[in-house]
């Protein structure tokens, strides 16, 4: 028991003794950090309001701002570890080493987070935009530091690490996707006066883009029919269902019109043995 009480003397001694030593230093390293926190708050607050009204990108301005704010505050951390004599330097050696293990243990995801920097610095896109990669088709939705999220026709959400946004080939339509098709008419019909009733078709559709002009001409010939090539610009979200519903119109106006759409024919000859 004896034992026990001196222990804990020994410790009370201790502790009265540092707060004796440290107590100013104790509340001047907590007013600076409460005064970093604020300042960090502020100057948050101050960069976005410029950013908007510069019309700055939101993605760009939220992660320069977050940025800045905890460069702000880390400052006056390592300012109040200094307040109370502790020295950083270990820390700082601490941290290097942790971040060195958990590099090469996060290797993907820290790739991730580098290619999301390097998208948000670029800007090879931007939110509505239509993209293309790695066979995949949409809107892009959202971008985040590790990922960004496209949302196709049928309203899926697809998520592409930032990785391969940068390392893969991407295209980028913008608003729009283009649809390539073709249609055959017979040789004996009038390929200018096809063309023109497939423009005209073209013409009636909302969807179809007027800003981009429809390409309509003479693709190839085939062995039974011309070949008619289609090039016309739709909404990414509507994409499909403006390709079928101009497919069908196709064929009726085709058909009203006489113009004939022929399929592969073949004549086999069978020749009888001399006699």
């Amino acid at each position: 028991m004896d034992t026990e009480l001196q222990t804990l003397q020994k410790f009370y001694n201790i502790v009265i003794e540092f707060l004796t030593h440290y107590s100013f230093q104790l509340l001047g390293a907590f007013i600076i950090v409460i005064i970093g926190w604020f300042a960090a708050k502020y100057v948050y607050a101050l960069l976005m309001r410029v950013f908007e009204r510069n019309h700055f990108d939101i993605t760009l301005s939220k992660f320069v701002a977050s940025v800045v704010k905890m460069l702000i505050f880390a400052a006056m951390i390592v300012i109040a570890l200094g307040k109370v004599g502790i020295s950083i330097a270990p820390f700082v050696a601490a941290i290097g080493a942790v971040s060195l293990t958990a590099g090469l243990a996060l290797q993907g995801s820290v790739s991730n987070y580098a290619a999301g920097v390097l998208l948000i610095i670029s800007r090879p896109f931007k939110v509505g935009d239509t993209l293309s990669i790695s066979g995949f088709y949409g809107v892009v939705e959202e971008i985040k530091l590790s990922y960004t999220v496209l949302r196709n026709e049928d309203e899926e959400l697809i998520t592409i690490p930032n990785k391969k946004m940068i390392g893969d080939v991407l295209v980028n339509s913008f608003d729009v996707r283009v649809v390539e098709s073709g249609i055959g008419v017979a040789y004996e019909e009038d390929p200018a006066k096809a063309i023109a009733l497939i423009k005209e078709v073209l013409s009636s559709f909302k969807d179809v883009s007027k800003e981009h002009k429809p390409v309509v001409g003479i693709a190839k010939f085939g062995d039974s029919s011309i070949e008619l090539g289609l090039r016309y610009w739709v909404p990414t979200k509507s994409y499909f269902k403006t390709q079928y519903e101009v497919n069908l119109a196709l064929y009726n106006i085709l058909h009203v019109n006489n113009i004939s759409i022929p399929y592969p024919q073949r004549e086999v000859r069978i020749l009888g043995e001399k006699v």
